[in-house]
């Protein structure tokens, strides 16, 4: 059974917070999804992905693609990911759910703190969530670092 950990980003955003994560998603040996809710924005994430420094490369395709069950990280707008993975990675307020949660070994749900709406948004999916009975880990950056405020 999984966890949700929301991420509330209010010091850096998303285009660096998302290549932190998925490093240490990885680092477990997890495949990844990345879902977001416009292909654009996919693609505008994907470009953001491979101008990463070359000593922190993360190999991921965006979803379309003729290998899309080989990538070990998987740019997607779709509901379904095709490479089979242990990680969710929410953005831009994409669904995810209850089932989702309890099936994969971990949900991330990022969203910008700036945005009135993503936090409303946010505050949804985690009364949702946890009203369903997942797991699920509130973390914040407002210190200027990541600390845990809330689980339930």
């Amino acid at each position: 059974m999984g966890a949700a950990y929301f991420y509330h980003l209010t010091q850096r955003p998303l285009e660096e917070t998302l290549p932190v994560l998925l490093d240490k998603a990885r680092s477990a040996g997890w495949r990844i999804a990345v879902r977001g809710t416009d292909l654009a924005r996919m693609q505008w994430l994907d470009d953001r992905l491979w101008l990463g420094p070359d000593d922190g490369f993360l190999a991921h395709g965006l979803a379309g693609g003729p290998h899309d069950s080989l990538q070990p990280i998987l740019l997607t707008a779709a509901v379904e990911a095709s490479n089979n993975p242990a990680c969710m990675m929410s953005v831009d307020g994409a669904e995810i759910s209850a089932a989702e949660v309890n099936a994969l070994e971990r949900v991330c749900i990022l969203f910008d703190g700036t945005d009135p709406d993503a936090v409303s948004r946010a505050r949804v999916q985690w009364k949702s969530l946890t009203q369903a009975g997942c797991a699920a880990q509130y973390w914040s950056e407002a210190s200027g670092r990541w600390e845990k405020k809330a689980e339930s």
